[in-house]
């Protein structure tokens, strides 16, 4: 599990999913891909990088040390970690409808 951040992405080894910064925006520059319209600082886009891949680990269903991780991550983006996990298995399902049609 990898989160690779340069000073305007960060990307993930297990997710498609990603943030970017908007060179124009000073104070909350940062956004998620799976968490549209909403401004984040470099530190909750990083979490909600690592909220992601935590989430998107099925070897981490059952370990306890990654669900204390997966509610600090949420904690820091001010969400539950379900509704969390709701927006991005939303994204899953939209991703693979569309290669089912391509």
């Amino acid at each position: 599990m990898t989160v690779h951040a340069t000073d305007w992405k960060m990307t993930s080894d297990l997710s498609p999913e990603y943030a970017y910064r908007q060179p124009l925006r000073a104070r909350r520059p940062w956004c998620l891909s799976w968490l549209p319209g909403r401004l984040l600082l470099r530190e909750e886009a990083l979490a909600g990088m690592e909220l992601d891949e935590f989430l998107s680990d099925p070897g981490l269903v059952h370990d306890s040390i990654a669900h204390a991780a997966i509610a600090d991550r949420a904690d820091v983006l001010e969400i539950g970690w379900q509704d969390a996990l709701l927006l991005l298995t939303e994204r899953m399902v939209a991703r693979l409808r569309a290669a089912e049609v391509a």
